[in-house]
């Protein structure tokens, strides 16, 4: 029985709820996640590996992607994988109680993480095959906004709860109620997606593995046939290089005693600086970019002025690291200077993919690999960042990431680039 087609719906009605929902649990995995295993005792250099491992699905979803295709519609992967993910939240809050809770929650989140790069890759098939080119251009922003406000969920209002439970309960059960706060969100966006979602195109006539191998084949070759396709992975790759080691350490720096370098702030205090200051600073950056590249289009120029927001604003943490300010209100300033460049400076990344990369007969399979690339941009330097950091110490780790950013600009200024139009022209070709 094939799956009831929504009717079209102005995107607003479904891009927040369905960004917010591809947030949740990655923010969930790359950083609340540490700071739980931080106060639960674990190490750093543990803290960082496994928590950036188990991110390999987002990676490695191009090769399931293409079986999407094969069974109902695309909208029915989004709302069921939420749903999925939800009860899965349930578990990690039960493997808290246990005595090997670090091996068995992390196992969990290993197949949430599978759920989650399943639910992103339908959810961008939706995005890109419902929306022109010039309305992801528009609504980019608003995708970034949700998926930031997600983050912030995550790292900012999740962690100050968690941080005041922690006072009353224990941090085991502290963060079990957290955990299961996440899976309550989650289940509950899936039951709301599940009636505001556009299908985002009906299933294709595909009905063995044989066929689903051979559509496989045709989407990594078609693939790699695209123009400029090695400079543009290239681009994927290393325009989050130094972002992935940043972003995995700054929460632990932030909790770590003063006497090891760190800021010595509370747990409820790091919510507080991302639920407060990150919150503000993300949405306006994510909105602000999303209006610019739409109205500046994609060039060269945005490009460079988006990857100068990206990634000039780690500076910001620098300067914590070797200041060591105590005033809450300067490390607020120098998290909403970095969030309000990340929210911005991310469109680029996104943009890029959706109109350089994606177009072509298999949008969502492309767009897959392309953004599979870009996690493995992030997942690869935030395995090492905490065997980095330990060596370094926290001061001369953020002066390193800061030296970190110079690939992003070099392969930002030499990346070739096709005219939107060009891409459209391709995709109408081969659809």
């Amino acid at each position: 029985m094939t799956e009831q087609l929504s009717p079209k719906r102005n995107p607003i009605y479904w891009i927040p709820s369905t960004w917010f929902a591809m947030g949740l649990p990655f923010v969930a995995l790359a950083a609340a996640s540490s700071i739980m295993y931080k106060n639960l005792g674990i190490s750093d250099s543990q803290i960082a590996f496994w928590t950036s491992l188990i991110m390999l699905p987002w990676t490695l979803k191009p090769l399931w992607g293409p079986f999407l295709e094969m069974f109902k519609t695309k909208k029915f992967f989004v709302y069921t994988s939420q749903i999925f993910t939800g009860v899965l939240f349930g578990l990690v809050a039960l493997s808290l109680q246990a005595n090997a809770f670090f091996s068995i929650s992390i196992a969990v989140l290993a197949i949430i993480a599978i759920s989650g790069a399943t639910h992103d890759t339908a959810a961008d098939g939706v995005y890109l095959n419902e929306l022109t080119p010039k309305l992801q251009a528009k609504y980019v922003g608003w995708q970034g906004a949700f998926y930031n406000i997600a983050k912030v969920m995550s790292g900012g209002v999740l962690v100050y709860l968690a941080g005041e439970l922690e006072k009353k309960m224990g941090i085991a059960n502290a963060w079990s109620i957290v955990m299961l706060l996440y899976g309550v969100i989650m289940i509950a966006l899936g039951i709301y997606n599940k009636v505001m979602l556009p299908s985002g195109g009906a299933s294709k006539q595909v009905h063995s593995f044989q066929e689903g191998m051979d559509t496989l084949k045709d989407v990594i070759v078609t693939f790699f046939q695209k123009q400029y396709i090695w400079y543009g992975l290239i681009f994927i790759v290393l325009y989050r290089f130094a972002e992935g080691q940043a972003i995995k350490i700054t929460p632990l720096f932030f909790k770590a005693a003063r006497e090891d370098g760190g800021l010595g702030l509370s747990t409820s205090q790091i919510g507080v600086l991302y639920g407060v200051f990150g919150a503000i600073a993300f949405v306006l950056g994510s909105i602000a970019a999303g209006y610019y590249s739409s109205n500046k289009g994609l060039t060269k120029r945005t490009l460079l002025v988006l990857c100068a927001a990206f990634n000039i604003p780690f500076a910001a943490y620098a300067y914590l690291a070797i200041a060591l300010p105590v005033n809450v209100y300067i490390i607020g300033a120098a998290v909403a200077v970095e969030y309000f460049g990340y929210g911005f400076g991310f469109v680029g990344l996104i943009l890029f993919i959706m109109q350089q990369i994606a177009p072509g007969k298999y949008k969502m399979a492309h767009y897959a690999f392309a953004s599979g690339l870009m996690n493995l941009g992030f997942m690869i330097p935030s395995m090492i960042s905490g065997f980095v950091s330990d060596y370094l110490g926290y001061k001369e780790f953020f002066i390193w990431v800061l030296v970190s950013t110079i690939p992003a600009f070099l392969i930002t200024w030499l990346v070739p680039l096709k005219p939107v139009e060009e891409e459209v022209k391709e995709a109408t070709l081969e659809a």
